[in-house]
Parts: C-alpha cells; sequence; structure tokens
C-alpha cells in the first residue's frame, strides 16, 4: 500500500495519527504488496460482518464501493443512523454523488479527511479505497476504545495486554509481529472462554497450528468471520498492522460486550428519566421521533445481546462444571445480577416516557395554535405596516407640483380610509397576545415584545398621519398662490419678450442704404425707439418682481420644487439676458448709423468726382468716332489727304490717354468702396472702357484700310475715281454705318451692279469675299473683288471651284445633281458634254467635271 497518511481528527480534541509505516525499515517494505493483499482480506471480511445484518456482502472491496449504494448501507449498518436517499442513477455523477454523501457523513462524525476524494473510489482506486475503510474502522470500532484512560489504538494495546499477561510465552507490544506465533490469539480466547481451548496444550513452534486454531474457533464460536489466513501472517516479515488491528478489535467487541452493554444502560436510563419539557413542538416531537428510534432500532439489539450473554454466560458455567473446573467469575459489577439490576432501572424508566412526551405535545400544540394565529396577525399587520412610517414621514410635498400635491392629498385621504380599518386587526394582535401571557407561553417575552412594537408603530403612523395632512395642505395653498403668480408672469413676460425679440432683430438689422438721406431716415426711427426704453423698463421691473414673489414664498415655506411655470417657456434669465442686449445694442446701433452716414458722405464725393471726368471722357471719345467715320466715308477726297487727317486724329487720342487713366484711379476708388450706382453721371467706367478700346480700334483699322486701298490703287492701276465709286457703293449698302456689308447687303450691291446671280455663283464669289464664312464682307475684300471683276473674265479654275461646290467636293457629280442645282438648259448642255468620270469608287452615271471645265476654257478638247 502506498504512503497515505490518514489524520483523525475527533470533536473531544484529541488527535491521532497513523501513518501507514513509521520507521525506515517500514519505508522500505512500503509497496509490498503482501500488505496491500492482507488489508483486502481484513476490511473485506470486517465490512461483510456488517453488511451480512442488511444482507448482503461486498466480493472485491475497489469495486463494490464504487456507485457509493453498499458504502452509505455499510455506514448505515456501524452507526445506526439514516444516511440521505442516494441517487439511484448509473452515471459517474450520481456515482461521485453517493460517495460524497458518504464521506459527508464520516466528516460529521468529527473525522476530518486528508487525501481522499470521491472521484478517487468512483475511479476503483484500491489504496484510496482501503484507506477510506481504515478511517472508518478507526472511527467505528477503535476510537470509542478506553482502557485505564488510554484510548483508540493505545487503549486496544493496553487491553490485550492485560488481559494476556498472565499466559506464557505471550509478550504483546505491537500489533504485528507480537502476533505472528498465534499465541496471542489464542490467550484471548482462553482468557475469556475457557472452555473453547485448552491453552496448556499449545505450542509455541507451531504458529501455523495456533494461528488456525484462534481463527476458526473465533469464526464457530465467536460470530467473528474469518479475516486472514493464517500463512498471511507467518510468510510475512512483518504483518501489516492495520489488518491486525482491525481483527483485534472484533475480538475485543466479542468479549467486552457485558461492558459495552452496562455502559449502554447507564447512557440511557437518565435519558428516559428526563422530563424537562422543551420550548417548542419541534424539539418535543424531535423527542418522541428519538424515543421511537429507540424503541425500534437500539433496544432491540441490546435485548438480544442482553439474552445472549446470558446464554453464553450460562453455558460456559454449565461446560465448567462437567469439567470439574472452576466457576468463571466476572469481575465486580459486571455480573449477570448487575446486568439485570441496571436493566430493570432502566425498564422502569421507560415507563411513562412516551404517555408525559405526547401529553406535552398536544399542550405545546394548543399553545403553538395560538402563537402562530399571533404571528400570522401580527405578520399581516407588519406587512401592511412595512414603509408605512417611510412614506408618511417623506417631505415629497416640498418637490411636488401644485398637479402633483393635489394626488399626493387625494392618495392621502385614501390612507385615511385605509388606516382605520386596521384599527380593529391591531386590537385582535393585543387580545391574542394577553391570551398568551395568561397561559403562560414559553416565548411571551418575544410576544410581548412585537406586541408592543405594533402598537408603538400604530401610535406612530396614527401622528404621522395627521401632520401629513396638515402639510399637504399647507403646501396645496401654498402652491396655488405660486400657481397664480405663474399665470400673471405669462400673461406679462410674453409680449415684453416678443418686443425685446422684435428690438434686437430691428437693432442688429443690417441696413443698405446708397444715400445719406436713407441714413437719416434710420437715424430718426432710432431715435423713436429710444423713446420707448422708460416705459419698457418699468414693465421688466413688474415681471421681475413677479418672480422674486415666486421665490420669496418657495424660500419662506421650504418649498424645494424645481418649479417651472406650467404656462410659460420663458424664463426670467432669458428675459434679463435679452434686456441686457437690447441695453448693448442700442449704442452699437447709434455708432454704426453715424459710421454709416460718415460713410455715404464720402461715397457722395467719390461719386460727384468720377461723374465730373466722365461727363467729359465720354462725349469727347464720341465725337472722335464720329470725326473718324466720317473722314473714313468721306469721297472725293486723296486717299493721302485722308491718310494724313487720320494720323492727326491718332496723335490727338494718344495724348488724351492720361485723362482715361486718372478716370481708372478713381473707379477703382469707388469700387474698394463698394459704390455701385450715380446718380450723377450716365457712364461708367465699363462704358469709357469699351468706347476707348474702340475708338483705338477704329482709328489703327481706319489707317490701315486707307493704306491697304492706296496699295491696291497703286498695284491694280485703278483711278482715284474708280476707288470713289467702290467706295459710293460700299457706303451706300453699309446699312449699319460699321464699315462691313452683311452677305444680304453684298448680294444687293452685286445685282445693282448688274451681275446675274445663281445660287452657285454667288456661293462661289462668297467664298472669294469671306473665305472664314464669318457673315460679313469688309470693304478691303470688297475692293479685292471688283479689281478682279474689271481686270479679266472667269478662268478654268473659277469654273472647276463652282462645280466642286455642287458636287459637295467630290471629284466628280452626279446627273441628278446638275438638274437640281443648275437652270434646264445648261444643265441638259453640261449632261450632253461632260466625259464620264474614269476615276476610282465612282458610281455609275458619275460624270468629270475638271475635264469638262478644262476644255470649255480651251485648254484642252472635249
Amino acid at each position: 500500500m502506498t504512503q497515505v497518511e490518514t489524520t483523525v481528527h475527533y470533536d473531544n480534541g484529541y488527535e491521532e495519527e497513523y501513518m501507514l509505516q513509521e520507521d525506515e525499515w517500514d519505508r522500505d517494505m512500503l509497496l509490498d504488496p503482501a500488505w496491500e493483499q492482507q488489508q483486502r482480506k481484513t476490511f473485506t471480511a470486517w465490512c461483510n460482518s456488517h453488511l451480512r445484518k442488511a444482507g448482503t456482502q461486498i466480493e472485491n472491496i475497489e469495486e463494490d464501493f464504487r456507485n457509493g449504494l453498499k458504502l452509505m448501507l455499510l455506514l448505515e449498518v456501524i452507526s445506526g443512523e439514516r444516511l440521505p436517499k442516494p441517487d439511484r442513477g448509473k452515471m459517474r455523477f450520481h456515482k461521485i454523488a453517493n460517495v460524497n454523501k458518504a464521506l459527508d457523513f464520516i466528516t460529521s462524525k468529527g473525522v476530518k479527511l486528508v487525501s481522499i476524494g470521491a472521484e478517487e473510489i468512483v475511479d476503483g482506486n484500491v489504496k484510496m479505497t482501503l484507506g477510506m475503510i481504515w478511517t472508518i474502522i478507526l472511527r467505528f470500532a477503535i476510537q470509542d476504545i478506553s482502557v485505564e484512560e488510554t484510548s483508540a489504538k493505545e487503549g486496544l494495546l493496553l487491553w490485550c495486554q492485560r488481559k494476556t499477561a498472565p499466559y506464557r510465552n505471550v509478550n504483546v507490544q505491537n500489533f504485528h509481529v507480537s502476533w505472528k506465533d498465534g499465541l496471542a490469539f489464542c490467550a484471548l480466547i482462553h482468557r475469556h472462554r475457557p472452555d473453547l481451548l485448552d491453552y496448556s496444550k499449545l505450542n509455541k513452534d507451531d504458529p501455523l497450528g495456533n494461528l488456525n486454531l484462534a481463527f476458526d474457533i473465533a469464526e464457530k464460536h465467536l460470530d467473528i468471520p474469518k479475516m486472514l489466513d493464517a500463512e498471511d501472517i507467518i510468510n510475512t516479515p512483518k504483518p501489516d498492522e492495520r489488518a491486525i488491528m482491525t481483527y483485534v478489535s472484533c475480538f475485543y467487541h466479542a468479549f467486552a460486550g457485558a461492558e459495552q452493554l452496562l455502559e449502554w444502560i447507564r447512557r440511557t436510563t437518565p435519558w428516559l428519566e428526563n422530563r424537562t419539557p422543551e420550548k417548542t413542538m419541534a424539539e418535543m416531537q424531535r423527542k418522541l421521533e428519538d424515543f421511537r428510534d429507540y424503541r425500534r432500532q437500539h433496544k432491540p439489539p441490546k435485548v438480544q445481546e442482553k439474552c445472549q450473554l446470558e446464554i453464553n454466560f450460562n453455558t460456559l458455567q454449565t461446560k465448567l462444571r462437567i469439567s470439574n473446573r472452576p466457576a468463571f467469575m466476572p469481575s465486580e459489577g459486571k455480573m449477570v445480577s448487575d446486568i439485570a439490576s441496571a436493566w430493570q432501572g432502566l425498564e422502569q424508566a421507560e415507563k411513562g416516557y412516551e404517555e408525559w412526551l405526547l401529553t406535552e405535545i398536544r399542550r405545546l400544540e394548543r399553545l403553538d395554535h395560538l402563537a402562530e394565529k399571533f404571528r400570522q396577525k401580527a405578520t399581516n399587520h407588519e406587512n401592511w405596516a412595512s414603509g408605512k412610517e417611510l412614506i408618511l414621514s417623506q417631505k415629497d410635498y416640498e418637490t411636488a407640483t401644485l398637479t402633483e400635491i393635489r394626488a399626493l392629498l387625494r392618495k392621502h385621504e385614501a390612507f385615511e380610509s385605509d388606516l382605520a380599518a386596521h384599527q380593529d386587526r391591531v386590537e385582535q394582535i393585543a387580545a391574542i397576545a394577553q391570551e398568551l401571557n395568561e397561559l403562560d407561553y414559553h416565548d411571551v417575552a418575544a410576544v410581548n415584545q412585537r406586541c408592543q412594537s405594533i402598537c408603538d408603530l400604530w401610535d406612530k403612523l396614527g401622528t404621522l398621519t395627521q401632520k401629513r395632512r396638515e402639510s399637504l395642505e399647507r403646501t396645496d395653498k401654498l402652491l396655488e398662490t405660486i400657481d397664480q403668480l405663474f399665470l400673471e408672469f405669462a400673461k406679462r413676460s410674453a409680449p415684453f419678450n416678443n418686443w425685446m425679440e422684435g428690438a434686437m432683430e430691428d437693432l442688429q438689422d443690417m441696413f443698405i442704404v446708397h444715400t445719406t438721406e436713407e441714413v437719416q431716415s434710420l437715424i430718426a426711427a432710432h431715435e423713436q425707439f429710444k423713446a420707448t426704453l422708460p416705459e419698457a423698463d418699468a414693465e421688466r421691473q413688474a415681471i421681475m418682481g413677479i418672480h422674486s414673489e415666486v421665490q420669496k414664498i418657495s424660500q419662506s415655506y421650504g418649498i424645494k420644487a424645481n418649479i417651472i411655470n406650467p404656462y410659460s417657456t420663458i424664463t426670467i434669465e432669458e428675459l434679463l439676458n435679452k434686456w441686457e442686449k437690447v441695453k448693448k445694442l442700442v449704442p452699437q446701433r447709434d455708432g454704426a448709423l453715424q459710421e454709416e452716414m460718415a460713410r455715404q458722405h464720402a461715397h457722395e464725393r467719390l461719386r460727384r468726382q468720377f461723374a465730373a471726368q466722365a461727363n467729359l471722357i465720354g462725349p469727347w471719345i464720341q465725337a472722335r468716332m464720329e470725326e473718324i467715320g466720317r473722314c473714313s466715308l468721306e469721297i472725293g477726297g486723296a486717299l493721302e489727304d485722308q491718310m494724313t487727317q487720320l494720323k492727326q486724329f491718332e496723335h490727338v487720342i494718344v495724348a488724351y490717354k492720361p485723362n482715361v487713366d486718372k478716370l481708372e484711379g478713381d473707379h477703382q476708388l469707388i469700387q474698394e468702396s463698394l459704390v455701385f450706382d450715380n446718380k450723377h453721371t450716365n457712364y461708367t467706367m465699363e462704358h469709357i472702357r469699351v468706347g476707348w478700346e474702340l475708338l483705338l480700334t477704329t482709328i489703327a483699322r481706319t489707317i490701315n484700310e486707307i493704306e491697304t486701298q492706296i496699295l491696291t490703287r497703286d498695284a491694280k492701276g485703278i483711278s482715284q475715281q474708280q476707288m470713289n465709286e467702290f467706295r459710293s457703293s460700299f457706303n451706300h449698302f453699309d446699312r449699319k454705318k460699321n464699315g462691313a456689308m452683311e452677305t444680304d447687303d453684298f448680294r444687293a450691291c452685286l445685282i445693282s451692279m448688274g451681275y446675274d446671280l445663281g445660287e452657285v455663283e454667288f456661293a462661289r464669289i462668297m467664298m472669294l469675299v469671306d473665305p472664314n464664312a464669318t457673315g460679313i464682307v469688309s470693304f478691303q475684300s470688297f475692293i479685292d473683288f471688283m479689281t478682279r471683276e474689271t481686270a479679266d473674265t472667269d478662268t478654268a479654275e473659277q469654273v472647276v471651284a463652282s462645280f466642286r461646290i455642287l458636287a459637295t467636293d467630290k471629284p466628280y457629280i452626279l446627273v441628278e445633281e446638275l438638274r437640281r442645282e443648275l437652270p434646264p438648259e445648261q444643265a441638259e448642255y453640261c449632261i450632253m458634254r461632260m466625259p464620264p468620270y474614269a476615276g476610282p469608287g465612282a458610281p455609275p452615271g458619275a460624270l468629270d467635271y475638271t475635264a469638262f471645265s478644262t476644255a470649255l476654257y480651251g485648254e484642252s478638247d472635249l
């Protein structure tokens, strides 16, 4: 067996520690399987000696205790007590639960288990199982052994020494080697039952015979099961101490029966003679149950034990007498007559005990019924009264609104009705308490204390109820006054608040003015507003007076409610803040208006300064434009004279530039001052700027045109008269007089000069005079065209260009295109004479207009 230390602690403070082995020699043999085998046999036999009383037994000590059921049954048999109901399931946790119940029971008997757990027993750990059984043996078979002020192991050893002292070759010093020859076992048997063996015939050198003799006699005559085989002891250098102690304890209990019986009688008799009543029904019923357990469980075995002792004693005396041997004389106080006398005393004490118990129980039952009635009524009343004192004592009315106060008053009226209804219940509780006093109830002090507490609380609730009503009514009147003040506050604060909000909006309003007259109008309106401020201040003070009155009432009468005006969302703080803001905004508005007046005066000066210059520059530019126009349209003079005059105009214009620059500077000042209108002039800087740029462009363009006309005249050999005629025609059809003809004007001009124009021809001419397709024909383009027209006739290239336009830039033309674009005679003429187009990608019927045009003007033959 492994070195498992089992420490057993008992309630009487006595502690013994049993080690598996104690010295070096023992530890060397610690794992000897012989010891484990001896413990298996001994402990199994010991367990079966008790389990057979319950009609069962075990075969394998580590297997049969795994589910905990037989372990619990063993403890019930050896203790005479009932353990908790076992779990009948087969799962592991059921087994652990049962073993734990057994271990808990062992612990409840004052034994502290060390290193033994339910899991190890359920898992079949043989060493832990043997350790547990040894703990049970110690507690229930060895602990109570007491000899001459020694107990347990030492008591058992001393008993063995005393009983075997007269016998030769026996020297009991321990529970292992002292028992190997078997003589100690035989001596114990002969000392108590000399009729069972003849000790004088035993031989120390025959340990096998001695041990087998002792074990057989014990099993046959002493009801001690054979726990070891003789060979187990002989063949082991040092027999297992626990196995020997267990075996020897069975001899002690077999031979010490008379002493145990007398001890049981002496312990039981005073218990039966005690007529002291218990105070409660439960305690008396427990006494009755203990008495019935005594009758059913404890006394019958003792009756059997007493009879067996008498039979054994008579049998022993008879055998001794037949054998002519001296009679057996037990020690003084342990004779059969002593046992009979003690038993008689037990029977007398038992008489009348049950009747006394039942009579006392009936009396307590009556008292308990009355006490329970008191408790129920007291509990019901206490439950009802629970928290009532706190409710009545609270000062929730101090923080309540008027609506909440009136709800609290209605609730309090309902409580007063409930309080009056409980008056009768309190009187009933007091009457029952008085009756319990008269019947001398065991716990009457607690009853009186509880009754007094209920009465005191009842009186206190009455006082608190009256005080609360007074407080609620007083608070209701105060809150009614405050409510009226709130209504007055709401009626006056709303229009005053609206006035202030409108005033703040007006005082902060962004004004946009452009004249001093507009600013003066704003100043006049502001002065009218300031005249109303004294009246507004008086209204403010009146509203503040209402608020102060509310505060005074709340503080004087301890109203702690966060009182909110139900008629208005406007607070006095808002009004005061807005008033202060109005007062601050008034001077700010004064300053802003004065600043704006000064700014408008400055703006007016800038307007007048700009207008004075613009009213001069604008007409000057217009006059120069008219002069240039007259010069450019002038007919009859020489181009060189026109050029000279235009150069003079250009010089004057360039010299006038500083005036325009100065006006730009004044305009910059106006822009920076954000002045956008000026009633003193119709000219804006943009007008002046555009006019100036147009003037510069016009003078430059006109000079360029004259220069071009001079170059064209000289290059083409055009006379001055022709040039004048061209100018006269151009000016006539220049309807907008802007130095350019539009497309319709140009067509009209050509027709007037005798041109017979079709769409194709006109399109060809427009490609010449307006190659960029702007829709405008300049005078220079007109002169170039007229110069070509007067110089020669059409060329083959011109005809090809015309056909290309009709063919939409294709190198060939189709019959349907000719018939659609040309007069019928011209179309049929061209169709008859145009050769087919021989180039790539042409559709059937395509005609070659290039070959036709070349042949037409003599450059090739058709």
